[in-house]
């Protein structure tokens, strides 16, 4: 969006820039009406309007009105990854705060496709895409949110039943100078690539859900702000009081580059089995672990500082570190024994292997699963095909610390390997569906 630069991210800052403001508004209330707004802006982005966040808090817990925070997430696929999990983990601080949760599930919007983010449009999912991904969602959601505090509704409800000529009113509060304000809308306009008319829908119809469900509160990642921010308008327009913006940054994915997402294959699934989900954790970055721990952990801020400080002086080696938080992420979306189990079950297969630290993630797009010899030529550990299965003969290669002897084992898509090539020869590869 125009005229916007992004603040960079600190969590144990928590919005430095905004708080002094805030503060002053906070020596007007309780102590208890401040704990809660630290708490809310602990890791955001945005809030805004800046300096309300504070007032609708208080005023909601002086009144004994739960605040209605509403979250939206299409299911554009059928797994929750980390990813999601930034924004589920804000709005359970909202529940645990008293407030009720509308977790909006966009099986409408999700067969428009939203593209932010992309520099073409989206492919629009079938109906029968949707309904099977959806399903999905109301199972994974609650192993972070509150049930008691959370509504679960489909944007389908309100939008499906909209007449044209609703929908043209809806259209018609909104200007095209304002939609092409969005930032990957404008790009694609003055590189003259084409913008199809259902892609301005997308945000008018998601600030729509803002209207239909008198939304106090919208949560959205920062790539969502110009979305959120058509809610507000959309509801003044419809007479409602608008909405509070709150934005989250986005989670990277395992490469550290692009953010996390199954179609780039660099995600990590909340319902990874429990080894996989540690083996990926202990993948990534010893950089991008700080960053993991910032958006994920439950590790106070002011402890994660004193993590840094111990890797930083070789105190502590920051593969241990990396350790814990696998740790703690595979306990919290299983539990304690599976967590300890797949401690054990990595330290027995890597590190025996001398697995190097830091090892990148490639992304790799294949049009089938390929047999291990090629993906061995293609990531240049073996010299050719020849080569690679005499190597596999010898009991030379191994994937996922397990030797393979078969030359015509072929690898599954969609899946993140860790090849290995004689006794020092490593690659980590994500392998997607593509062209």
């Amino acid at each position: 969006m125009s005229g916007w630069r992004r603040r960079p991210f600190s969590r144990g800052a928590a919005n430095a820039n905004m708080l002094p403001h805030y503060k002053t508004l906070a020596q007007l209330m309780t102590t208890k009406y401040q704990d809660a707004f630290e708490q809310i802006a602990l890791g955001t982005v945005d809030m805004l309007p800046e300096g309300e966040m504070l007032p609708r808090l208080a005023a909601a817990q002086r009144d004994n009105r739960p605040l209605r925070i509403k979250l939206g997430m299409d299911p554009t696929a059928p797994d929750l990854h980390l990813g999601h999990t930034v924004l589920l983990h804000k709005a359970r601080q909202f529940q645990d705060l008293g407030h009720r949760l509308l977790f909006v599930i966009g099986d409408f919007t999700a067969m428009i496709g939203d593209p932010t983010g992309k520099s073409v449009t989206r492919k629009a999912l079938s109906r029968e895409e949707v309904v099977a991904n959806a399903a999905t969602y109301r199972r994974q959601v609650f192993k972070i949110l509150d049930p008691e505090r959370t509504e679960v509704m489909f944007n389908s409800e309100w939008l499906g039943a909209l007449r044209p000529e609703e929908l043209i009113q809806i259209a018609a509060r909104y200007t095209v100078a304002r939609m092409l304000e969005r930032d990957d809308f404008n790009k694609r306009y003055n590189a003259n690539q084409p913008i199809a008319i259902h892609e301005f829908l997308y945000p008018l119809l998601q600030g729509y859900d803002s209207v239909a469900i008198k939304a106090d509160v919208e949560l959205g990642g920062t790539d969502q702000r110009f979305n959120l921010l058509v809610g507000r308008e959309l509801q003044r327009e419809y007479g409602q009081k608008p909405q509070l913006v709150l934005t989250m940054p986005i989670l990277e994915g395992l490469d550290g580059v692009q953010k996390m997402s199954k179609s780039l294959g660099n995600f990590i699934a909340v319902e990874d089995a429990p080894a996989e989900m540690f083996g990926k954790v202990m993948s990534i970055s010893d950089t991008l672990m700080w960053r993991y721990y910032a958006l994920l952990s439950r590790v106070p801020a002011a402890a994660q500082a004193r993590l840094q400080e111990e890797a930083a002086s070789g105190a502590r080696n920051p593969r241990d570190i990396k350790l814990d938080l696998a740790g703690e992420l595979v306990g919290r979306f299983h539990d304690a024994a599976a967590a300890q189990a797949a401690h054990a079950a990595f330290l027995a297969r890597f590190q025996r292997h001398e697995t190097p630290e830091d090892l990148p993630l490639q992304a790799i797009k294949l049009s089938e699963a390929p047999r291990l010899g090629q993906l061995l030529v293609q990531v240049h550990l073996a010299a050719s095909t020849s080569e690679a299965m005499r190597k596999m003969k010898e009991g030379a290669v191994r994937v996922d610390g397990e030797r393979v002897v078969d030359s015509a084992m072929i690898l599954a898509l969609d899946a993140v390997y860790l090849l290995q090539f004689g006794k020092r020869h490593f690659a980590r590869v994500a392998l997607q569906k593509g062209e």
